[in-house]
């Protein structure tokens, strides 16, 4: 019995690890025949799991989804991961799953292995959450009904406020969900403004009834992530601009998050930061605050808005110090070539 049992929890792991299995796969990998395996899965199939199976060649057996959640078999890693990501949920950004997710989490560490138990505890005990500093709340509602519209390529109408209060009416074709620093997105084509825009999902709410099915467009990038990025840091600001950074590109992106601007290497000590702001002086405390050495690449006003502050700053240095030296002219830094001031041909 006990061997009997031990092989249908391996045969069950199999099932979910991959979509789809031929008899005589299960047979080779349980060591058993494939009567054996006919067997198994019809035990399987009265203790509630919807095993699908298709006769010939062509054939095989695969797990769908049936009108009960069965138990879920999950490796050490994947334990560990759930009960983690539970956590987070339990004071996330998404809005009414808190309660949800500790329930779930106390089944799950209810039948964790001690040695488990052990490591999800310790980064319990030593991680402390900051109150207050995620995204604002989203319904999980809004977000499965717009994951839904995503998949069955159904058009979605909505009222969406901007950061300015302004609130306007969207009719669009969403395409993709993405989650930047717990801000959620929706990358949509805009019907009546014919183009591809981004939203913040706290920010619309759902006007139905939703409009009828299109057919998908090519995504505006590749990469989604670094277009959603592009859009929440540099597109959506009045003032932009491009700066070289000397650090490399890895040390650069522990400072500078996708919402604070997107970095493309240059070479191993150097990077490029495309940013904006909603205006110059913003945007220069902007990149001073990296803390990196930089080289203005554009806009040229940049460049004369950075000797205009350096310039103040000099002259409230004087002033709280009068016999502080007087500061060099322009030209002087140009000739000593340093870095800490851009240059004219910054």
């Amino acid at each position: 019995m006990l061997e009997t049992s031990a092989r249908l929890l391996r045969l069950l792991s199999l099932l979910q690890a991959h979509r789809e299995w031929s008899g005589a796969e299960l047979a080779d990998r349980l060591d058993v025949t494939p009567r054996t395996v006919r067997r198994d899965i019809d035990r399987l199939r009265e203790l509630g799991y919807p095993v699908h199976s298709a006769p010939g060649k062509a054939g095989g057996y695969r797990l769908g989804a049936g009108a009960e959640l069965p138990p879920l078999l999950l490796d050490d890693e994947e334990a560990v991961a759930v009960a983690v990501g539970l956590r987070t949920a339990a004071v996330g950004g998404v809005e009414g799953i808190e309660e949800s997710s500790v329930r779930a989490l106390a089944k799950l560490e209810q039948v964790l292995p001690h040695r488990l138990q052990r490591q999800i505890g310790a980064l319990n005990a030593f991680t402390v959450p900051l109150p207050g500093s995620g995204g604002p709340r989203v319904d999980p509602n809004l977000l499965t009904e717009l994951a839904h519209a995503c998949r069955d390529c159904r058009q979605f109408r909505f009222d969406y406020t901007t950061h300015d209060g302004t609130c306007s009416r969207r009719i669009v074709e969403p395409h993709r969900l993405v989650c930047a620093r717990r801000h959620w997105y929706l990358v949509a084509w805009d019907v009546d403004r014919a183009d591809w825009r981004t939203y913040r999902v706290d920010r619309l709410t759902p006007t139905p009834p939703h409009g009828p099915r299109f057919t998908p467009r090519p995504p505006p990038a590749a990469d989604l992530a670094a277009y959603v990025s592009r859009g929440i840091s540099t597109r959506v600001y009045a003032r932009q601009a491009t700066v070289l950074l000397h650090a490399p590109l890895e040390r650069a992106a522990e400072r500078i998050g996708p919402a604070a601007g997107t970095l493309e290497a240059v070479d191993e000590q150097s990077c490029l930061l495309r940013t904006g702001a909603h205006s110059l002086e913003l945007m220069v405390l902007h990149i001073v605050l990296t803390g990196f050495d930089f080289e203005v690449r554009e806009p040229p006003e940049l460049q004369s808005r950075i000797r205009e502050i350096r310039d103040r700053l000099s002259r409230a240095l004087a002033a709280a110090s009068p016999s502080a030296a007087s500061p060099p002219p322009d030209g002087a830094d140009r000739r000593r070539g340093t870095r800490n001031g851009p240059s004219e041909e910054s």
